[in-house]
């Protein structure tokens, strides 16, 4: 009904609204009303955490994730897989949209469509939130969780995330921008890459993933596919061997991570190269 009542300027205007209406919504979305959503304890926190969760309100598990950290503390294992899940099911839908929103944009644009403006203009859209979303994660890591980390894991895993929210950015951006936000990326993913083979042995977790995602980086973003391949078959050949020493619970994480190393070799070194699918790693159990 909207649609047919509109005309397409209007549906744009609708649409895309005022960049600081965006930014407003996000942070109300994301922070909330202190006086409603604050927590008394970490407990509560933790709670209210699991329980936006379990009702996929992926907004409100990032808010209580967030008073979560401000109480400080280093974040357990479930709790940083926690912040992972709260903030990939947040972008996560932003990236698809502005995935389709940009085939179509192509697809618009080749047509010579009037439409095009509009398309841009919602992309534009999409864009901006992405970037809040990046820009509010690394804040948090940068401010609160890189700095009070103590563990090897917990480094490697903090300093990984950076880099894959960057990466999620340059997704989405010109290619000029790109080298900007992109050696942001490397940055980080070269400092939690430097910590992990010093400290993490071959065939931990969150070593591997953080390879695999690395990989990617360097083969979607950077177009090194020379580089992707040779990092992963590395990371491959060198934990392979030692896999059947682990124990049970990391042996399935560790092996599950193998298998999409192993896939995405095969799909880079056989499969079209304008068909490219890719798999990455976002938490230690995922």
């Amino acid at each position: 009904y909207f649609f047919k009542q509109k005309t397409a300027y209007e549906i744009a205007q609708r649409l895309v609204g005022s960049e600081m209406w965006i930014r407003d919504r996000y942070q109300r979305r994301v922070h909330g009303d202190i006086m409603v959503t604050k927590c008394s304890s970490r407990e509560e926190a933790l709670y209210k955490a699991r329980l936006a969760e379990q009702a996929e309100r992926y907004e409100d598990m990032v808010k209580f994730v967030n008073q979560l950290i401000k109480f400080g503390g280093e974040l357990n294992s479930e709790e940083r897989n926690m912040l992972s899940v709260a903030y990939k099911n947040t972008i996560g839908p932003k990236r698809s949209s502005w995935r389709s929103i940009f085939s179509l944009y192509q697809s618009e644009e080749e047509k010579g469509s009037t439409h095009v403006e509009q398309l841009v203009a919602y992309k534009k859209k999409i864009e901006e939130e992405i970037e809040l979303i990046v820009s509010d994660m690394v804040k948090i890591l940068d401010t609160e969780l890189i700095p009070k980390a103590k563990s090897s894991d917990a480094k490697v895993f903090f300093l990984k995330m950076k880099g894959d929210y960057y990466r999620y950015w340059c997704e989405s951006l010109t290619e000029e921008k790109i080298k900007e936000v992109g050696k942001l990326g490397l940055d980080a993913y070269n400092a939690a890459y430097k910590v992990a083979e010093k400290e993490l042995p071959h065939t931990h977790p969150t070593r591997l993933g953080l390879v695999l995602n690395i990989s990617v980086f360097y083969y979607e973003i950077l177009n090194d596919h020379e580089k992707a391949c040779e990092l992963s078959k590395t990371a491959f050949d060198n934990a392979i061997q030692d896999l059947d020493k682990l124990e049970d619970e990391q042996y399935k994480d560790s092996a599950t991570i193998l298998q999409l190393l192993r896939d995405n070799l095969t799909l880079w070194t056989e499969a079209p190269e304008d068909s490219q699918p890719y798999y990455e790693i976002y938490s230690d159990n995922n």
